[in-house]
């Protein structure tokens, strides 16, 4: 496998070759300007609302709009990334679904980013704390009718389910999403710890972001995530930007999830935006802070969502010695993607390439120098 890129402004060029093996994570790379880069698989993100100022969660006049959001996640080294539906009216679910298969039909790039739908809500806890900013009056037991109608006009590219299986039917509508291949996720849940072990039997196999969508205050046992916790079948993915978990918190989560534990950025359609004030379609008034914090205007202690991604998720694991470059990157690329593609591997001979350049600076961020998805370079520094 040979990847080529532009030529630098002296007129070299970075080659990187593989001829033997299986590489599943970061490789060094010496190039002919003498810089030592780091190559290794593209980012997947498996949660992204928005971003950039665009949200996948509004109906646009044009679904093209939309398609600047994998042009931008390029940028960051997110190769692979799933729109995630939040909460909403049924019917409304329908017409965003319908405006993303429009999108990847009109975009060979969102067609190429885009390998998934995570549809978060409405199936989870009505409660105030678990629900997040989701509206409760959407909120509702699972129907595996309507998941199937969502599928139909998905054509099939449903791949994640969030929900809480605290509702009386939870167990049936998981087995029913895991025969037809959907990943179902424990999330903004307020689940017993017997709900939580009956949904993992039903195999329920993730836990969304981990820590947040929660009660602010818990009983210190049991509680819903002690109970994810000691799940081993049970992978979690979290939010690393320094607001939504304490450091210790991702430590811990770490020495019990081991390698089952990935990132996510959960975006919002302010990331990548400037710092100010702005007005939420879910959230009303909201600040976003120059060190990238949202929070509501009215109540800078309470999170608005996440105005991160993941590779500024990485650099925050390497910055605070939370994980080694070779662990966080993974958390971010091999973890989730052998989650929603079991059995695949991301660096294989002979296979499509879906790869990042990056250059580690002194503070410990990543610099991301190119980006190649399907074999094709979509971003060049």
């Amino acid at each position: 496998m040979n990847i080529q890129g532009n030529s630098y402004q002296d007129g070299s060029a970075i080659e990187i070759s593989f001829y033997e093996g299986i590489i599943d994570s970061i490789a060094p790379v010496q190039t002919p300007l003498g810089q030592d880069l780091i190559l290794g698989p593209g980012f997947t993100d498996i949660q992204v609302n928005g971003y950039g100022g665009i949200d996948y969660n509004e109906i646009h006049s044009d679904p093209i709009k939309l398609a600047e959001i994998s042009r931008l996640l390029y940028k960051e080294g997110v190769t692979t990334h799933f729109p995630t539906l939040i909460t909403n009216d049924p019917e409304q679910i329908s017409r965003l679904i319908l405006q993303l298969v429009s999108l990847r039909k009109s975009d060979e790039f969102s067609r190429m980013s885009i390998e998934g739908l995570h549809i978060e809500g409405p199936f989870i806890s009505p409660m105030d704390g678990p629900r997040g900013a989701h509206p409760k009056k959407f909120v509702c037991a699972p129907d595996w009718s309507l998941v199937q109608k969502w599928q139909l006009e998905a054509k099939g590219l449903i791949k994640i389910i969030t929900l809480s299986p605290e509702w009386e039917n939870a167990v049936p509508f998981i087995e029913r999403c895991v025969e037809h291949g959907i990943l179902v996720s424990i999330g903004h849940t307020n689940a017993t710890h017997q709900q939580i072990l009956d949904a993992v039997k039903a195999g329920a196999s993730l836990s969304t972001h981990l820590g947040n969508g929660a009660h602010p205050i818990l009983a210190r046992h049991p509680n819903y995530i002690w109970s994810q916790l000691s799940q081993n079948e049970l992978s979690a993915s979290i939010i690393a930007d320094g607001f939504h978990l304490p450091e210790e918190v991702i430590q811990v989560f770490k020495q019990v999830k081991k390698e089952n534990l990935m990132l996510v950025s959960d975006s919002v359609s302010l990331s990548g935006m400037p710092a100010g004030d702005y007005s939420l379609h879910i959230g009303g008034e909201v600040t976003l802070t120059p060190a990238g914090k949202l929070h509501l205007k009215s109540n800078p202690s309470i999170l608005a969502g996440s105005a991160s991604n993941i590779r500024s998720g990485v650099s925050f694991l390497i910055k605070n010695k939370l994980a080694s470059l070779s662990e966080a990157w993974d958390m971010a690329s091999v973890r989730p993607e052998r989650l929603v593609n079991p059995g695949h591997r991301l660096f294989k001979e002979g296979s499509i390439a879906d790869l990042i350049l990056c250059k580690k600076l002194e503070d410990g961020d990543l610099e991301v120098l190119k980006t190649i998805k399907h074999g094709r370079e979509v971003f060049s520094a």
